[in-house]
């Protein structure tokens, strides 16, 4: 297989065209095009399917894509490495960071790391949804109990756990009697809430009267006394501590634990290795306390 039209292959499936690509490589277009005909024909597969400006990649050419899209660009970072004498983290690093973990953590920790590995440019997005890694290039995310999945692994780096709170000025109702609430737009449905306790299980009745769309609008809201809400420890363990928010009860849930994920398929690149090497330097316990101080600080 020619490998320099493997590589024109890849750059006009990851551009979406060839006029696209071209514009980016800055070479002629027609000499992209000739190449993947050249590569079609060698393998006797069609790779894209052509109709007007529309370029979709086959199956066969998604298939293509995906299993040698990283490995030539671990080339291109092995050769860039060899050149420059030595394996220092170097070149573009892609992340996808769910709200929450962004709005609280991945400022900071983006600079730091910017500042520790200067020739990284660091780009993170914050994105709730489950990307696709290889159709959006990114080489590393980070996502909330994520699904097993058989092409990523990855690690946990932290965990946390769902509290009930409410501010000091809101009675707690009596047993059957809802409690105002405040709660996420997207994912808080229930009519009441589980907590646990070393006596056993106690249920809350809600009536929602605010959604919201982030974690942190729904703990500014609760801070007024409009109503109580479900929300992580380490998101209100500082107002919890300041007497500003009181404590109602520890959620009956699973753990919330948020893991770093990678292609499996893929030598694990320098850029990863040290953001996961940055992230084990500022949460080495993965506790929430951690976090909280983190966010603090």
């Amino acid at each position: 297989m020619d490998l320099l039209a493997l590589a024109d292959f890849n750059l006009v499936a990851r551009h979406g065209g060839f006029g696209k690509a071209a514009r980016a490589a800055g070479r002629p277009k027609a000499t992209l095009s000739r190449r993947v005909s050249e590569l079609e024909a060698s393998l006797e597969l069609r790779l894209f399917e052509r109709g007007g400006r529309l370029l979709k990649l086959t199956e066969e050419g998604r298939a293509l894509f995906e299993r040698t899209g990283q490995l030539l660009t671990e080339l291109d970072e092995t050769a860039a490495a060899i050149a420059s004498g030595g394996g220092s983290p170097r070149g573009r690093l892609r992340i996808s960071s769910p709200l929450l973990f962004s709005q609280t953590a991945m400022g900071r920790l983006a600079a730091e790391f910017g500042m520790k590995y200067p020739e990284v440019h660091l780009e993170v997005t914050t994105e709730d949804r489950e990307v696709d890694m290889v159709e959006e290039a990114y080489d590393l995310v980070i996502r909330v109990n994520p699904k097993p999945n058989e092409t990523l692994v990855g690690r946990a780096f932290l965990r946390d756990s769902l509290v009930v709170v409410a501010s000091p000025n809101l009675p707690r109702p009596m047993e059957g009697v809802p409690v105002p609430a405040v709660v996420r737009v997207t994912s808080d449905r229930a009519t009441a809430w589980q907590t646990k306790s070393s006596n056993g299980g106690v249920s809350i009745a809600v009536d929602p009267i605010l959604h919201l769309s982030s974690m942190i609008m729904v703990r500014d809201a609760v801070r007024t006394g409009i109503g109580a809400a479900r929300l992580p420890i380490s998101l209100v363990s500082h107002d919890l501590a300041a007497g500003r928010l009181v404590h109602w009860g520890d959620v009956e849930a699973p753990e919330i634990t948020l893991w770093t994920l990678y292609p499996s398929r893929r030598l694990l690149s320098a850029r990863v290795a040290a953001f996961l090497d940055h992230l084990k330097q500022a949460f080495p316990k993965g506790t929430p306390d951690e976090l909280a101080a983190y966010v603090d600080h």
